[in-house]
């Protein structure tokens, strides 16, 4: 029996580059591999086209993400109203399969009275009021202060969409602690990420790294935390990667000429930095869902230096070096610069990963489970 699902995107999930996309991309690779034929259907703002996505999918279609000029109006959030699409909902007509939704962003339809027979799912990337609230927190720019602020409040009320899912998917436990106590519809779906094994060098490295989207406020307040509070007091070659970066973050880095930035690199060159760093320095401020560089370091880094924030509640908190603040932190890069990753430490991380909840194959089998009962 051919077995059939229609995910719908937020954006377009290939190159798979950025948190969100990444979660999807390897999801569909995942159910492709199983032998499920995906439909995908996502939003396009800037992403071009992907022919790649057509390995791995039977079907894809695009759909334009729609402009506002004043995106305070109405009480449909923002990121929802803008993929307001009725292709969208005609294409979803074509079949009878199930249907995942990727985000809050994309259910707009999710209580359409055409769907109402269609087993629907939908992945919560965060508790998304919450994300926008931080986002709000870290901005500088007042337009932009205003525009999280405003969607979050609609993001908090718009959110009991979620009841007409038969299941919403959360993406880490304390999303799933939430999302359950208010909707009883959630199970855990750990995040997807491009790690099918542990694959870590032995020995050390040349440099101390951070990596992220760096237009993100969340990842370039950490940026600007760790250059002024952490890197400037550490003499050793330290790397920072990501894309957008801000004047302030510019001028920070050009203080101290042990610090680089590097802009523009593909996910190729990440993952080899990553790789190659005798430590990835990891703290976030934001503690909703899974940070999948947090993954990435994991799986592919050498020593790792988080904050609490950036592993509570993942199962993941014996893999990393835990520091609660900044002398914390210090001490501990201090203690690694130089301590080489052995055999030993491989094992203890391969130990550590698979006893987790973010195995790719184990996650699709429950998965298909709740899709084709």
């Amino acid at each position: 029996m051919i077995r059939i699902i229609n995910i719908v995107a937020f954006d377009i999930p290939f190159p798979a580059d950025y948190g969100g996309v990444i979660d999807i991309y390897h999801k569909i690779r995942w159910l492709h591999q199983l032998g499920i034929q995906v439909h995908l259907h996502c939003f396009q703002y800037g992403r071009k086209e992907a022919n790649e996505l057509n390995k791995i999918c039977k079907k894809v279609y695009y759909y334009p993400r729609r402009k506002y000029l004043n995106p305070f109006i109405g009480e449909i959030p923002y990121i929802v109203m803008t993929r307001n699409n009725e292709a969208l909902l005609t294409n979803l007509m074509k079949n009878n399969a199930p249907i995942l939704f990727e985000g809050l962003h994309t259910t707009y339809f999710l209580n359409h009275p055409k769907l109402k027979d269609r087993i629907k799912l939908v992945r919560t990337h965060n508790i998304e009021h919450d994300y926008y609230k931080n986002l709000e927190q870290v901005e500088t720019s007042y337009f932009k202060k205003y525009f999280f602020r405003n969607e979050s409040d609609n993001l908090k009320k718009y959110e009991k969409i979620l009841q007409n899912a038969q299941y919403v998917l959360a993406i880490s436990p304390s999303d799933k602690t939430y999302l359950k106590h208010k909707y009883h519809n959630a199970v855990l779906l750990p995040a997807y990420h491009q790690n099918d094994s542990v694959n870590i060098q032995t020995g050390t490295g040349e440099y101390i790294l951070y990596h992220g989207n760096l237009g993100v406020g969340e990842n370039n307040f950490a940026a600007l935390y760790l250059v002024n509070e952490i890197f400037s007091q550490i003499y050793f070659p330290v790397i920072i990667a990501g894309n957008n970066v801000s004047k302030e973050l510019r001028f920070a880095c050009s203080k101290y000429p042990h610090i680089q930035l590097k802009e523009d690199w593909n996910n190729e060159q990440i993952m080899k930095a990553i790789a190659d760093a005798q430590i990835n320095v990891l703290p976030t401020f934001q503690g909703t869902g899974i940070k999948l560089k947090l993954l990435n370091a994991l799986y592919v880094g050498r020593h790792c230096v988080v904050n609490t924030t950036m592993v509570n509640h993942t199962g993941l908190e014996l893999a990393c070096h835990i520091a609660e603040d900044s002398q914390g932190m210090i001490a501990f890069i201090k203690e690694l610069l130089t301590k080489p990753f052995t055999e030993a430490d491989i094992k203890n991380r391969i130990k550590i990963v698979n006893g987790s909840c973010y195995n790719n194959q184990t996650n699709t089998a429950n998965l298909v489970k709740l899709i084709f009962p």
